[in-house]
Formats: structure tokens, sequence, C-alpha cells
């Protein structure tokens, strides 16, 4: 093995290489911080395996973009039409260039986060912030430039940034039709290597087989496309699209993810114990908020957050006692309420009037509502067919076409009053879901 070049051992991906200038990158602060900040929250209390990091996600995000990359930029995956379009793939020295920012975005396009990663985070910022742009923040500051700047050739860190969170994110930023498909690589709503990794590894270490899929025959067939003058589609934009031979790892891939969402993700118990985490945060921060200043994100992990809980579970004098007991002595609310079909057709918010009800009933510190709702179903792009046509992948695909909606609906209450809600609940469930107007 080369001097420069470093190999790390991964359960899902075997090896991931380094070199020695991007090992540089895994030593700073912003990343070294993601060795302590679980994936998936507290779900180690309901999964006992889940207990890996945003550290070794990263890496593993890194290792599958450049895959990606080498695929749908080789000689022979590539149409005149593509090349005319996107004039970087015929130039080596931008070729080599945009692999290795790929590669430090993909790297770093977590380390943006909170405590907990996802858990509190969008109620527990600012308005306008969240981990993406606190990622953005620690790119730019004086540690990551330093770095990107002494590569050989330099790498632009505002480059990085670009690549790492996409323009859904960074929408005061243009971006060319080259720097689009290089953020749909990572971050992409169908093919992006962080999906693909976070449903291969949280599966692996829940112990779970929902998020399984062929990620290598999908990778292979990956390609960059537009529609051809044959096709009835529009795609008037080169977009990362799939050979008509990998369509079935590409459904695979999806429903991957809304059974991990389903069995996994939406688990109640663990929805309760980000419920807990985010009252218990809420008490313990400062203005009940987390600073977005750079310096404060960077000395603030989980570490941090379970000491403070530990500390405040054995103390009632402390605030957030009751939310880090509930945490630390496995004494969570329990599900009053959730989804129904039947109810739904009575009324489609049934499970915000049984919330709304139960809070007058039993008292508003007793109850908790956790709703969720996806906004659109299966990601459309493009399919290139046998025949050389490219079509909607909605279309090639009746099984992405139905392609269900993610959604749950939790009521949660504490559990002393579990028993006695339930039995109201039964009996005055009816009338509590009614919408108002029949009421009236």
């Amino acid at each position: 093995m080369a001097k420069n070049l470093h190999e790390l051992r991964d359960p899902i991906h075997v090896f991931i290489r380094l070199s020695s200038e991007e090992r540089k990158v895994l030593d700073s602060r912003p990343f070294q911080r993601l060795r302590y900040v679980h994936q998936l929250a507290l779900t180690y209390l309901v999964y006992p395996g889940a207990t890996h990091r945003r550290f070794e996600h990263s890496l593993g995000v890194m290792e599958l973009a450049s895959r990606i990359f080498d695929v749908v930029t080789q000689a022979g995956n590539l149409t005149d039409e593509i090349r005319q379009l996107l004039p970087e793939l015929s130039d080596t020295e931008k070729l080599s260039y945009w692999r290795r920012v790929l590669r430090m975005a993909a790297l770093c396009h977590d380390i943006g986060h909170l405590p907990f990663s996802h858990a509190a985070e969008h109620e527990l910022l600012p308005a306008g912030w969240d981990h993406e742009r606190l990622t953005l923040d620690l790119l730019k500051s004086e540690e990551m430039l330093a770095i990107f700047q002494g590569m050989t050739p330099p790498v632009r860190a505002a480059d990085v940034a670009k690549l790492a969170v996409g323009p859904k994110k960074l929408k005061s930023e243009r971006f060319s039709s080259w720097e689009v498909i290089l953020s749909e690589i990572i971050t992409g709503d169908a093919f992006g290597a962080d999906r693909m990794d976070y449903l291969l590894r949280d599966s692996h270490h829940a112990g779970v087989a929902y998020g399984k899929f062929d990620h290598y025959r999908l990778i292979d067939t990956l390609r960059i496309l537009r529609t051809t003058p044959h096709g009835d589609e529009g795609y008037p934009e080169p977009a990362l699209g799939v050979e008509e031979g990998g369509l079935q790892s590409t459904e695979a891939l999806l429903l991957a993810r809304y059974f991990m969402y389903s069995q996994l993700y939406f688990h109640h118990v663990r929805r309760i114990y980000d419920i807990h985490l985010k009252d218990f945060l809420r008490q313990w921060l400062p203005g009940g908020q987390f600073s977005t200043a750079t310096e404060d994100l960077l000395k603030i992990t989980d570490n941090e957050v379970t000491a403070a809980m530990l500390k405040a579970a054995d103390d009632p004098k402390i605030p957030g006692h009751d939310a880090a007991r509930r945490i630390v002595c496995r004494d969570h609310f329990r599900v009053l309420y959730q989804w129904h079909p039947a109810d739904a057709k009575v009324n489609p918010e049934a499970g915000k009037a049984v919330f709304e009800a139960a809070r007058e009933r039993f008292g508003g510190e007793s109850v908790r509502h956790d709703p969720y709702s996806s906004r659109g179903g299966a990601p459309d792009f493009p399919v290139q067919m046998r025949d050389g046509t490219v079509v909607s992948s909605v279309t090639a695909s009746s099984t992405l076409a139905k392609l269900p909606l993610l959604s749950m609906d939790y009521v949660f209450i504490e559990k002393e009053k579990l028993a006695e809600a339930r039995e109201w609940l039964r009996t005055n469930k009816d009338e509590i879901i009614r919408p108002m107007e029949e009421t009236e």
C-alpha cells in the first residue's frame, strides 16, 4: 500500500481508503466530533446494536459517492450529447479536481449535526437554522480553510460547501448543471450516497433486514441522462438516472427506505424517547436552544448531554429532571393512540383531535403528540430503456408509481394514566374524532 494511502476497516464497505491530505480532514476537530454523535439518537434504547455514529456513516458516504462518480463519468457510460452539455467530463484535470471536491463534500456533509443528530434539530435551533447551515459555517472555519488550501492543488472550500448541502439548502448560490449532479450524488432523493449508506448501515447495526438492497448493481447502472428526441418525457437538464437494468435495484432502495421508516425510524418507543430528549434539552440548554456559534457547537456532543441527563435524573432540583429520569430509568410515556385507517376516513386529523381532547382531560404535561407525513411519493428520475429512449421513472415502474407515502400519528401519555386514558378513549373516541362541523 502506498505511503500516502490510509485504509480503514468498515462493516458495510469492508475498506475505506483516504489519501494523507484527506486524512487531515478526518483528523480535524469538526470531523472528529462526529465520533461522539449517534447516528440514530436514542434508538439504541430500543435496538441495542444501534450505537453507531455519524463518523463512520460519513466515511461510508464518501466511499459510495466516489464509486458513483467513477461509474457515471466513465467514458463508456457517456453519450456525445452529455459530453457536450457537461464539458467538465472531457477535461481530465477538472474531473480529477471535482472528484476530490466530491469526496471532501461527502465526508463533511454531516459535520454540523447537533448532539443526537436529528432528534432535536428543528425545535431547538433559532429560526432559519439547521444542520446544513451549521455545516456551512464549519466548512468556512479557519481550521477547515487551512486544510483545503493546503491540499495540492488547493481545493476551494466554497465548492466543497456547495456539494455538501446542495441547491435546495443553499439557495443563495447559483449551481451549474454539473454541480447539481455532483450534489445529487451525495444527498439526492433517489440515488444519494447519504441515503444508500444510512439504510445499509442502520439496518446492519439495528439487526434488521429492511434496509438491505443491491447497491452494487444499482451503482453500476447509474448514468447521467437527458431525454432523447424520441422520448415523451421532459428533462431539460442532464440528471442522474439509471439504466433499465438497474430499475429493480432502485425500487428495492426506495422500498427499503419505506420499510426502514415504518418499522424502525417510526418505532413508537424510539419516537417518544426523542420527545423526552427534546423536553430535557429545552430546560437544560441556556435559553432553551442550542448555540449556533461554531466554537460552541464543537464543544457539545452526545457525551455532554448524556452526562447532564444522568446528573439531572438523580436530582429533582436540576432543570429537566423529569424528562431525564424518563430516559435514564426507561419510564417513557406509552402510546394512547396511533393512526388508524378507519379513523382517518372520518377525520384526517383524528390524531390531533385525540391529542387536544386528552390534553384537556389529563393535563398538557401528561400528553405528547407526534405526527408526521411526507410531502410526496417516490422521486421522479430519468430511466434509459434498452432501446435508448429515456422516460420518467414513474412511467417505467409501476412499483414506484404506487409507493406509499410515509406517515405516522402517535398520541402518548404518561404510564400512570394509561389505563384510565385508554378506557376514556374507548368510550369517547367516536365523538372526539368527529369533525367539528358534524358536531355543531
